[in-house]
């Protein structure tokens, strides 16, 4: 009897810690705690979806900011742009205006969105038409098409957003978010690509902000549905139905190709990651070397163009690489491969990117070659004036000083210990018969700094 009633106590003692622990977990995470009055949260949002005086000079010079860390291809130029940038507003007012079914803050939010951007772009368009930088860096580059992880960024960050905008004391996670969620470049980069007409610049750009803005909106309207914000309400009812009605369409037709987007961009992540570590794995070769790489995917058709020179590869490898290819999940892909001197390859092309190759390869070994060069001239230049300058100012001492027996002019590397540094200074020796007075070497100290236009000579007596 004893061991019947001791089991059950056990239990009992451990469901009564999980629950202890569950509601210490639940405190923990209890987003109740340090809540703003949902009204006032409410009014904070409301306030920053205006663009108009101050807020619009701001976007504009922000804009401008950014444009040129993107021209300079500056990342700490670029992240204090978006530090400064308002664009958060009218999106996070479009996720609470829909949370909320406040039909006429989502009009306000979407207006002062589409002004905000056709400002953005035309700013950005007028720099970069203007600028004397026309290439396209790295950081540009980066913002001319979405990946899956933008997609991401912008759903979590627009969650840290809210829940931060929802505190009695704001922090600075909304400005992380506009860092992190990367909203100006891409507004910059779709100018570049009206400046240059390159429309693909434009699209691309404008379809990574378009993807950034509709899950920041997105994860606001989770978090104040989540939190139960009060919704508005009319006295019509009729109009209530109505408006609620139009928000669910808005958000509707705004969801639909988002998702449907970013199951595009899934898809395509996973594909390029997918068909690297297939030319990674299978392209390895005794004597053959790939050259070049290029991947293509569209809507209609996939492919893998890749350049090999040295040895040519079999038919019947290439036939097992085909093969091997849908093995790794790379359906309806197509493999190309170009061998030099197999049909229909272009010697040309080959015979540049190997050049390419070894350019690439060698070029910092040229640089810093170059750097030394450079470095060894300016010596050899500096020790040839000091040696023709010694001679003559050995000429000209010994008028003024009778007395003066030898006199060697040169350059000479000091270190000082106590500090622990190393300078290059102008040393002067001279030997006099008979010794000189005191007065007399501070003359001739003095003498040379001004002959050899220096603030500090080291004149050694004999």
């Amino acid at each position: 009897m004893p061991e019947l009633t001791q089991e059950p106590k056990k239990k009992r003692i451990k469901r009564s810690g999980l629950i202890r622990m569950l509601v210490y977990l639940r405190q923990r995470f209890d987003l109740e705690e340090g809540k703003e009055d949902e009204l006032e949260t409410i009014e904070y949002i409301s306030k920053n979806v205006e663009f108009k005086g101050a807020n619009l000079w701001i976007l504009i010079f922000a804009i401008l900011v950014a444009s040129v860390g993107l021209n300079v291809n500056s990342t700490a130029v670029i992240i204090g742009a978006m530090l400064i940038s308002p664009l958060m507003g009218p999106i996070m007012g479009i996720g609470m205006a829909a949370g909320i079914n406040d039909f006429e803050l989502l009009k306000r939010s979407f207006r002062n969105l589409l002004v905000a951007v056709f400002i953005a772009i035309l700013t950005s368009t007028i720099y970069f038409s203007i600028t004397p930088i026309y290439g396209a860096e790295s950081e540009l580059l980066a913002r001319t098409e979405p990946t899956v992880w933008d997609v991401l960024i912008a759903l979590f960050g627009g969650l840290a957003g809210i829940v931060a905008g929802s505190r009695k004391e704001k922090s600075n996670a909304i400005p992380g978010v506009a860092i992190a969620t990367a909203l100006m470049p891409p507004l910059c980069t779709a100018g570049y690509g009206l400046a240059t007409g390159n429309l693909l610049y434009f699209f691309g750009a404008f379809y990574l902000f378009f993807i950034n803005s509709v899950f920041i909106s997105l994860s606001t309207y989770l978090i104040v549905r989540f939190m139960g914000y009060p919704k508005k309400h009319f006295l019509d009812a009729t109009r209530e139905k109505r408006v609620q009605t139009y928000i669910t369409i808005f958000t509707i037709l705004t969801l639909i190709p988002s998702v449907y987007l970013a199951y595009g961009i899934v898809k395509k992540t996973i594909w390029n990651e997918q068909a690297r570590q297939f030319v990674a794995i299978e392209m390895q070769f005794p004597r053959t070397q790939v050259l070049n790489t290029t991947y293509e995917y569209t809507n209609t058709s996939r492919m893998i163009e890749i350049s090999l020179i040295g040895d040519l590869v079999s038919e019947e490898e290439i036939a097992i690489l085909k093969n091997k290819i849908t093995a790794m999940g790379l359906n309806e892909t197509e493999l190309v491969i170009n061998q030099s001197g197999s049909k229909g390859t272009d010697i040309n092309v080959l015979r540049n990117d190997i050049l390419k190759d070894l350019y690439e390869r060698n070029e910092g070994l040229i640089i810093d070659k170059d750097r030394k060069i450079a470095l060894l001239e300016r010596e050899l230049s500096e020790d040839a004036q000091i040696r023709s300058l010694s001679r003559e100012v050995a000429n000209e001492a010994v008028i003024h000083h009778p007395n003066l027996k030898k006199f060697s002019l040169g350059r000479s590397i000091f270190t000082d210990l106590e500090k622990n540094k190393t300078d290059t200074l102008i040393s002067a020796y001279a030997s006099f018969q008979p010794k000189p007075q005191r007065t007399e070497i501070k003359k001739l100290q003095d003498w040379l700094k001004i002959r050899t236009k220096s603030d500090t000579v080291a004149l050694i007596i004999d």
